[in-house]
């Protein structure tokens, strides 16, 4: 399989940044090919502007999209930008990796998205949902959150988990054709002893081995 992973955390000693090394090492191993994206370490700005852009469709009123379905139509996106577009196109297999920040994507993830997942390349007409650009195409968020897993059931502190990342299932996953898989939850890493931290990686190394064989989640419209 070709696999794309899209990683962010700002501390590199983190137990984020050894989830996104088990998954390279694990994924390699297995014969795998396998391109990243260390968003940090590329110091990715994630507001958009018209720096994502060679060519102007209209010089007096920026409107992101309109601009975006112009640049795909004349090879106008920014080396960084359809750098990270060709990672997409390539790949069988998307995982981000990220923190849970304010019940969902940490800015520097959410403007990858916001600037990368481009009308007329990535969506648009009727390309949307099963229809979508990216059909056929398995997507896998790999995350950590600040509480326990207690705190994150229906009726809990924080509420059910999957309802909390279904704006990015449903919202940008889905609606570009992805099919989702069940994500991988390490909750309150920091709450974690050593030994609990090590059997979490191992069991997301073990669910790797065999990842390209799962089937979709069920995420659900609601």
């Amino acid at each position: 399989m070709k696999i794309f992973i899209v990683y962010w955390h700002p501390e590199p000693q983190s137990f984020n940044f050894a989830m996104f090394q088990t998954a390279c090492k694990t994924l390699t191993a297995m014969g795998h090919e396998v391109k990243t994206s260390n968003l940090q370490e590329m110091h990715f700005d994630p507001v958009s502007s018209r720096k994502n852009f060679k060519t102007i469709k209209n010089p007096t009123y920026f409107k992101p999209q309109l601009e975006e379905m112009y640049a795909n139509e004349n090879n106008g996106f920014s080396d960084e930008i359809e750098s990270e577009l060709k990672k997409i196109e390539w790949c069988d297999l998307m995982i981000w990796q990220f923190p849970l920040w304010w019940f969902g994507l940490p800015a520097s993830l959410k403007g990858w998205v916001d600037r990368v997942f481009a009308m007329g390349r990535t969506y648009g007409g009727n390309q949307f949902y099963q229809n979508g650009v990216f059909n056929g195409k398995q997507v896998l968020l790999s995350l950590t959150t600040g509480g326990p897993e207690a705190a994150y059931l229906k009726g809990a502190f924080n509420g059910d988990i999957a309802g909390i990342l279904r704006p990015i299932h449903r919202g940008i996953l889905q609606f570009v054709g992805f099919n989702v898989l069940a994500p991988q939850i390490v909750y309150g890493p920091a709450h974690l002893s050593d030994e609990e931290l090590k059997q979490a990686l191992a069991k997301y190394s073990q669910r790797l081995e065999n990842i390209g064989s799962e089937p979709p989640f069920e995420v659900g419209i609601y």
